[in-house]
């Protein structure tokens, strides 16, 4: 089968991996320098897996820039391209996808269209009416950034959002590429599809928000925040998994997602989705706080990414921290290897190590690591368990 898919990031180019295995994959991308890195068998995102299998295993797949040669011909039409929200219009904005599906149309008029970027609730069925086509469907992803074709290989589940013909092949495309065959597979319609995005991401948002909101009650009062989550973590039906305290959810889904769904709820009563996207902001607040209370001359950031094995910073909380403690005056230094600049907010990048520990009297760190054991008498963190 040739597949065309749009998008290389780290959802675009896990799936156009998994699939190449077994089928001919162009992938599509506007960017000149991905798409070289693609054609050269480099990943062009930070992803183990994803540079292993280009580096050595056997897979149909090229990219280009030119969407006659990417979609021509295309059997199913994977978009994954980026959604970014917009705070001016309180919504997704999907011109990217939009572009790609006008252009699938034109160029592969029988292909099955499958959107694999986060949309708003209704927009499949909104596509469908402006194109007259029912080929177009939704199907999310819930990939790690940073494991994403690991979470391919072995996904929790597949959703797709329609039940016809198109659906089920889509499953078994996944399904083939995938390592773990026992997976959950469900069919829904196709506004079912992308609400379950949403409401997935929000609820893992709404898990970090509240150990966070544990863990500022904890410092307040003067409490062992991990002796508290680990009584708490003991009761199975809440469990020991994502309760790691941090300085507030951040990345390329959760910001955006929390927020998407809750423009969804517009003429919906709700309290709690609300609370969710409150919440983060209230932690940024009380954490910038207790730097600010401690009164440093400079502050060294350590690191933007949100987690290890990550080279995205996109909405990643520690620049929230950063913005908060800058704007009372307190001026700050960036160690950030993924960076090329050499300042980041007006604030200068140290790109070596020993200085920047040296520098900073006070180092602040959404994650521990052992590359700070030697300045831990200057860290600030919230990680108590040493994990993303």
């Amino acid at each position: 089968m040739t597949i065309a898919v749009a998008g290389l990031g780290y959802v675009g180019m896990s799936i156009a991996v998994l699939l190449a295995q077994h089928n001919e994959v162009v992938a599509l991308d506007v960017n000149a320098t991905r798409v070289a890195q693609v054609n050269a068998r480099r990943s062009p995102i930070e992803d183990a897996e994803i540079s292993k299998w280009l580096a050595e295993q056997s897979l149909n797949l090229r990219a280009t820039q030119d969407a006659a040669e990417a979609l021509t011909g295309a059997e199913f039409v994977i978009v994954a391209t980026p959604t970014n929200y917009d705070a001016r219009s309180n919504r997704f904005d999907t011109s990217s996808v939009e572009t790609v599906i006008r252009q699938a149309r034109q160029y592969a008029p029988d292909a099955t269209i499958v959107v694999k970027s986060t949309v708003p609730v209704g927009f499949v069925e909104r596509m469908r009416a402006e194109t007259g086509y029912d080929g177009i469907l939704f199907s999310p992803e819930f990939l790690r950034e940073g494991r994403a074709l690991y979470d391919n290989l072995y996904p929790s589940r597949i959703v797709v959002g329609d039940h016809g013909p198109a659906a089920k092949r889509l499953a078994e495309l996944l399904t083939e590429g995938a390592i773990r065959k026992d997976m959950p597979i469900l069919f829904t319609g196709p506004v079912e599809a992308e609400a379950i995005k949403l409401f997935s991401n929000t609820y893992l948002a709404m898990r970090v928000a509240y150990f966070n909101e544990l863990d500022s009650y904890s410092v307040a009062r003067g409490l062992n925040t991990r002796e508290i989550i680990d009584g708490v973590g003991l009761d199975p039906r809440i469990g020991e998994h994502y309760n790691n305290p941090s300085f507030g959810y951040g990345g390329y889904c959760l910001p955006k997602d929390t927020k998407q769904l809750l423009a969804n709820y517009n003429e919906v009563p709700q309290q709690l989705i609300a609370a969710v996207v409150e919440s983060n902001r209230t932690r940024k607040d009380f954490i910038a706080d207790q730097i600010i209370a401690r009164q440093p001359r400079l502050v060294g950031v350590y690191r933007l990414v949100m987690k290890a094995g990550s080279d995205n910073f996109r909405d990643s909380s520690i620049q929230g921290i950063m913005k908060r403690i800058k704007a009372k005056g307190i001026p700050c230094i960036v160690y950030e290897p993924v960076l090329t600049e050499d300042h980041f907010f007006h604030s200068p990048v140290i790109r070596d190590l020993n200085e920047f520990k040296q520098q900073a009297d006070l180092i602040i760190t959404n994650r521990r690591t052992p590359e700070l054991d030697d300045v831990a008498d200057k860290l600030f963190t919230r990680d108590l368990f040493g994990v993303d």
